[in-house]
């Protein structure tokens, strides 16, 4: 189904991959909000919480594919383009494989995925990030030091933006302005430590 979708994408504007990011979101907030405005009179808090969560995840899984064919529709279109990653010029030349995409479900499953060096384990987590992004609420990607959260931001990030998300990175040396600024991103990458 992912491949399917994709292989509608191609006579997309970049703009049109934008506006259906934007219309995921709307999907995703109405399937919330619905979820609040039906059962806020008759459950309890936590309970409300719970079916709140529950119709978010349905929305979530229910778009899953297209989300899917989307990121790797954008990354199609990186490919052979060259832009500044921690302060190296470095060439996009990954287009997600079939085993990728099973690897970005299992983790949107909730689920561990184990993959080698090498084996693309950053452009994986790149579709159930923009996919849980569309939640709005925001998504914090842990990574082992400084250095990576930086690299992983710029170059995934690249994805991201392009589909019109904000991404921003937390870095030790960061004043707090500049940390609510990254935290008001869809997606911040930082360490464990910081966040």
């Amino acid at each position: 189904t992912i491949n399917d979708l994709y292989d509608g994408l191609s006579d997309k504007t970049d703009q049109d991959l934008i506006d259906k990011t934007a219309e995921l979101k709307k999907f995703v907030t109405e399937a919330r909000e619905g979820a609040r405005a039906e059962h806020e009179n008759n459950l309890d808090k936590n309970e409300l919480k719970k079916k709140v969560l529950e119709a978010e995840q349905k929305a979530l899984d229910s778009i899953m594919p297209e989300a899917f064919a989307m990121v790797k529709e954008t990354c199609r279109r990186m490919v052979g383009q060259s832009f500044r990653v921690s302060g190296q010029n470095a060439e996009w030349n990954m287009i997600p494989y079939d085993v990728q995409l099973l690897g970005a479900i299992v983790l949107h499953n909730g689920k561990v995925s184990e993959m080698k060096t090498g084996e693309g384990k950053t452009l994986v987590a790149t579709m159930p990030i923009y996919l849980n992004a569309l939640t709005g609420r925001g998504v914090h990607v842990i990574t082992v030091n400084d250095y990576l959260a930086q690299r992983d931001a710029e170059w995934m990030g690249e994805v991201y933006r392009r589909l019109g998300l904000t991404v921003g990175f937390i870095l030790n040396s960061m004043d707090n302005v500049k940390r609510r600024e990254m935290y008001a991103c869809d997606i911040t990458y930082g360490t464990n430590n910081e966040f």
